[in-house]
């Protein structure tokens, strides 16, 4: 058998040692919740990703994930527009072989506040205590990631109960009310409006109101 000579040049690249090595990182790896500021989820993971490199831990940082499920939200005119929806706002997960490089690495990188783990009590004095980082279980895990991964899309709507609006169009047009129920499936809501001096229950398409 012969090889052209990028196929060659691979073989010698590949050291049967290291991909052993890699093999043992990659079942040894496990994931972490690691706690960001609010609204910095992306920022972190761009941040985490750079420094990896830079830093040159690959070997130990594997993956930055931030699992997110797909949704429907709904637009002015009737139609829904997909996006997603992180399934923990305020949280990125990270698989690595955790040592204390590593926890230096992710801890000092900008707008994260801490691992997910148990509080370790102050020997002296008062104050909080060191944070363990706990790796997440296994069922935890393939639970989120098949969460995120196989979902349907779910219609996501701005509305609550209890939500005061006002109607913008239709024959209810610039009526008050308050929400009384919500159902995204339908994307529609019902609303208590005043007509005729009287609390009336009515059912409107989610694009036909406003929140005041």
């Amino acid at each position: 058998m012969t090889f052209t000579s990028d196929e060659s040049q691979e073989l010698v690249q590949r050291n049967p040692a290291e991909e052993s090595e890699e093999n043992l990182a990659l079942e040894k790896a496990r994931w972490y919740a690691v706690q960001v500021a609010s609204g910095c989820e992306k920022r972190v993971k761009a941040n985490l990703e750079q420094r990896i490199q830079t830093l040159d831990v690959t070997n130990r940082i594997l993956d930055v994930q931030i699992p997110e499920t797909p949704i429907l939200r709904p637009q002015k005119d009737g139609k829904p527009k997909e996006g997603s929806e992180k399934v923990f706002p305020g949280y990125v997960l990270v698989r690595m072989l955790m040592d204390d490089e590593v926890w230096q690495v992710i801890k000092n990188t900008p707008n994260v506040i801490n691992f997910v783990g148990a509080e370790q009590k102050r020997r002296y004095g008062r104050g909080r205590g060191h944070v363990k980082p706990m790796p997440l279980g296994h069922s935890e895990v393939e639970r989120i990631f098949k969460q995120s991964q196989e979902q349907e899309p779910v219609r996501k709507i701005d509305m609550a109960v209890g939500d005061k609006i006002v109607v913008l169009s239709g024959p209810f047009k610039d009526f008050e009310g308050e929400v009384i129920e919500v159902s995204a499936e339908r994307n529609k809501l019902k609303a208590l409006l005043s007509i005729f001096g009287r609390e009336t229950p009515v059912e409107l398409e989610v694009n036909q109101v406003q929140k005041v």
